[in-house]
Parts: C-alpha cells; structure tokens; sequence
C-alpha cells in the first residue's frame, strides 16, 4: 500500500502564494507518477499537474487553469511532491488531492489507484 499526505493549506488573499507538499510512502515503484487535482464544492474532480519519478528528466504536466501560476517540483531524498501556487485567485480554492499511479501520467482522477486526504485551499478576494 501507499499513504499519502499532504500539508500546507491555509486561508490567502487573491494574489498571494501557497506551497503544499504531499509525503509519500510504504509501497515503492521504479517508475510512477504523482500528480495534484483539486476540488472545489459542486464542481468535478479537476487535474492540477503531475510529475513523473523514475527517469532521469522530471517531465511535468499542467492543467489550463494553473498553467504559468503553479509549479510542481519533487524532492527525491524526502520523496515528497511540492505544489508551489503563484498569483492565487478565488477560484482556485478547493480541496487539493495528491495521488499516485504506478504508470505514465493522466489527467483523469479515476486512472490514479492512491490518494491522500486532501488539504483545503481558501483564496479570499
């Protein structure tokens, strides 16, 4: 099994920055993806980005919405993802999810077999 667990949410203001972390562990992969989503109240699962472990390259995906705002970035000695947030806006709070899949990335929730507990993310205006 794999747990995962994410920090760093919290209460900003429009414009401000955010980072979260997701900490990994138990089960290991040679190669996997670990990836952000989000979920605000009435509204679907969205992806936020991903990273992929196991290459030399870290290659990483974002989705439209947090494209040139958000940063995903991992630390391979910790083995933890960051989700560093840049000009946050209100309609980027809802709950962040980190999750996991022992594959290539995907932008669908349901392709990722691991998830954390999620971590809230307020964006006041």
């Amino acid at each position: 099994q794999v747990q995962l667990v994410e920090s760093g949410g919290g209460l900003v203001q429009t414009g401000d920055s955010l980072r979260l972390s997701c900490a990994a562990s138990g089960r290991t992969f040679s190669f996997y993806t670990m990836a952000w989503f989000r979920q605000a109240p009435g509204k679907e699962c969205e992806f936020v980005g991903a990273i992929v472990w196991g290459r030399s390259s870290s290659p990483t995906a974002y989705g439209d919405a947090v494209k040139g705002r958000f940063t995903i970035s991992r630390d391979n000695a910790k083995n933890t993802m960051d989700l560093q947030m840049n000009s946050l806006k209100p309609e980027d709070t809802a709950v962040y999810y980190c999750a996991l899949r022992p594959t290539v990335w995907s932008r669908r929730p349901g392709d990722y077999s691991y998830w954390g507990q999620g971590t809230q993310v307020t964006v006041s205006s």
